[in-house]
């Protein structure tokens, strides 16, 4: 069964201005970097459905769904703050990023396909239960693994978040929730700044220092990671997918490559492969520099493919 690459037109369309770092351009560069590499062909490709109210209720408040669709502009931008900003295409581009999850989570426990990439933006993991932050609007990988747990009566489900920012609003909708296990790690002292030591007991949250590098943060996956991974028996495994930890990303300073993202996927395929019958779905986070994001995206991609 191939690995299943989804996405959705709006998710290019969507666009913050010119100056932005979360550009159209990122999907491109990692569609390009495919098509170049030769790994397009060994990929199923599907357009994500739009998520309804109902998907995103099951994280978000409804005064929040109400105030992103009640000043969505049909042109220009409104802020809602100084770098997340809407257009008259950012609703429907978030609400594409939301399904793209539900569509790969239907599609993998239908059997048709093991595990999927949703190449979407805007990217999620900064979105909180009421509140749109640091690029985010809803939260793509939360609304995926609260819809995984509720459709599918699952009981276990694994959140790992590797982007260089720590994904402060998926921690904001699972703390505490024993369903839910989730692993990251992160620059400390960058944005968003929200992280709290002692976290909730679900919460495996290691904040690292800047220019670490790839072999140190290899052993946070073994030797922190895994061990509470394997412990908790995930029955489906969901990624935040954050390419800016590159060394050549300027919006961080950790000192990962290409065969670090391929290692630390590696390690998460042959978990979900024991506990989750390969069960896996991974989203695009951050990655900002174009040539690094696209390398960084195919590592992962050809690790999760096995190709």
């Amino acid at each position: 069964m191939e690995t299943l690459y989804i996405t959705h037109p709006s998710c290019r369309l969507h666009d913050m201005g010119d100056w932005h770092p979360e550009c159209p351009g990122r999907l491109d560069a990692i569609n390009d970097q495919l098509v170049a590499s030769g790994i397009m062909s060994f990929l199923d490709e599907a357009q994500a459905r739009a998520a309804t109210d109902a998907d995103l209720l099951r994280v978000h408040t409804a005064a929040h769904i109400d105030y992103l669709r009640s000043h969505a502009p049909s042109e220009n931008h409104f802020a809602i703050d100084a770098d997340t900003l809407m257009g008259p295409h950012t609703l429907e581009a978030a609400l594409g990023a939301a399904g793209a999850g539900l569509t790969a989570v239907d599609a993998i426990m239908a059997g048709v396909h093991t595990n999927a990439f949703c190449a979407v933006r805007p990217p999620g993991h900064h979105a909180g239960p009421a509140q749109a932050m640091g690029f985010c609007f809803f939260n793509n990988v939360a609304i995926a693994a609260a819809y995984a747990l509720e459709k599918y009566n699952l009981q276990r489900v694994a959140i790992i978040d590797f982007d260089v920012h720590h994904g402060n609003g998926t921690e904001d909708i699972f703390a505490g929730d024993p369903r839910v296990l989730m692993c990251s790690f992160f620059q400390q002292t960058l944005f968003p700044w929200s992280y709290q030591d002692p976290s909730a007991e679900n919460m495996v949250n290691i904040p690292v220092d800047a220019y670490t590098r790839g072999p140190d943060l290899r052993m946070v996956v073994s030797d922190i990671w895994m061990p509470r991974l394997y412990d908790f028996q995930p029955e489906f495994v969901f990624i935040s997918a954050g390419f800016d930890g590159h060394r050549e990303d300027g919006m961080g300073q950790l000192g990962l490559v290409e065969a670090d993202f391929a290692w630390i996927t590696d390690q998460i395929v042959a978990l979900a492969q024991k506990t989750a019958s390969g069960r896996l779905v991974s989203f695009l986070e951050g990655g900002y520099n174009l040539s690094a994001l696209g390398r960084s995206a195919v590592a992962h991609i050809r690790a999760l493919a096995a190709v």
